[in-house]
């Protein structure tokens, strides 16, 4: 992991100089707060090893990996404000520390500050990186739609979770890997193909998160226990508990469901347990080893540099070990 290490060196030294200076200060302190409380900077390594595949220059790849880690954070720092999340990365949230209106306006100048970023690729890649970033943030806000959307619907099958999920969460993981490509100057059809490697990565990791959510320690997740559950998410879990679990289950569950008014523990607790007594603890987990396997056989099938594939997978199968 190495090499991993020196690219995140790269990415957080790079990011550093993005947001020093700006006025009014109240609309950048959020900023800088929320990009520096931590963050795996999984995505903008992707577009480092996506360039390196194709040999690119690390200074242009640099500058798309700021627009997918600014993108990326604008989407969360939005998401907390839909979600109402206290805390992110096991810190406050920025709306509950400045206000909506500020993680509002503040999120709209990062959105803003990574197309900045883009514009520092020279023409001839400008162009299409801009068009595929775009795709992938329209992909992105439309999963977040489908999110929201599921909360309010009492039917929603795993295939419509799965569409979800790519949208909100795998996109941007192949997005990265391709623009990264892109930035280096490869064609099409290696490009297209490492976003099917980052979409089946994207799926998989997702679903290790969800499965994290209610199985994972506070400290590990970063951000509050068993928030899906809470929220009523329907994640792969709670969509296949309703579908495994037997009469009294399935009760429990709409309950719960249904409460308006409840103790969050209690709750978290409750459905967890019959996550477990339906056995779909396990089977999140084999499903994700399912999308992830796709996604290594792609790799083993793409051409170029042999140890940027290498570090790809170290990467991903370092991500697949997360304790849990």
């Amino acid at each position: 992991m190495e090499a991993i290490k020196i690219y995140i060196e790269k990415i957080n030294h790079s990011l550093s100089n993005v947001f020093v200076q700006g006025s009014p200060d109240s609309l950048y302190e959020p900023i800088r707060y929320f990009m520096q409380i931590g963050g795996k900077r999984i995505r903008p390594v992707m577009v480092l090893i996506g360039s390196d595949i194709y040999e690119g220059d690390t200074q242009k790849a640099l500058y798309t990996a700021n627009a997918i880690e600014i993108f990326h954070n604008f989407t969360l720092m939005h998401d907390d404000i839909m979600d109402h999340a206290p805390l992110r990365r096991g810190f406050e949230t920025v709306h509950t520390k400045w206000g909506v209106a500020q993680g509002i306006l503040s999120g709209d100048i990062m959105l803003v500050k990574a197309y900045e970023m883009l514009n520092h690729l020279p023409d001839h890649i400008k162009t299409k990186a801009i068009e595929v970033f775009s795709k992938v943030a329209i992909g992105v806000c439309e999963g977040q739609q489908l999110d929201m959307d599921f909360e309010k619907l009492s039917t929603v099958t795993i295939e419509q979770y799965i569409e979800m999920i790519t949208l909100k969460t795998a996109v941007l993981l192949g997005g990265a890997l391709q623009l990264g490509a892109i930035t280096a100057g490869a064609d099409d059809y290696d490009s297209r193909k490492l976003f099917e490697i980052g979409k089946y990565l994207g799926i998989s990791f997702q679903l290790f998160d969800d499965y994290l959510d209610v199985f994972g320690e506070q400290e590990q997740v970063g951000k509050q226990k068993g928030g899906d559950i809470i929220a009523n998410k329907k994640t792969y879990m709670l969509l296949k508990a309703l579908e495994l679990s037997d009469a009294e289950q399935k009760n429990q569950l709409n309950h719960w469901l249904a409460a308006k008014d409840f103790e969050p523990t209690e709750k978290v607790n409750a459905v967890s347990d019959i996550y477990i007594q339906t056995g779909v603890n396990d089977l999140v987990k084999n499903e994700m080893q399912q999308y992830f396997h796709k996604a290594m056989v792609l790799l083993e099938e793409l051409g170029g540099n042999k140890e940027a594939k290498h570090q790809l997978r170290n990467l991903s199968e370092y991500l697949m070990k997360r304790q849990n």
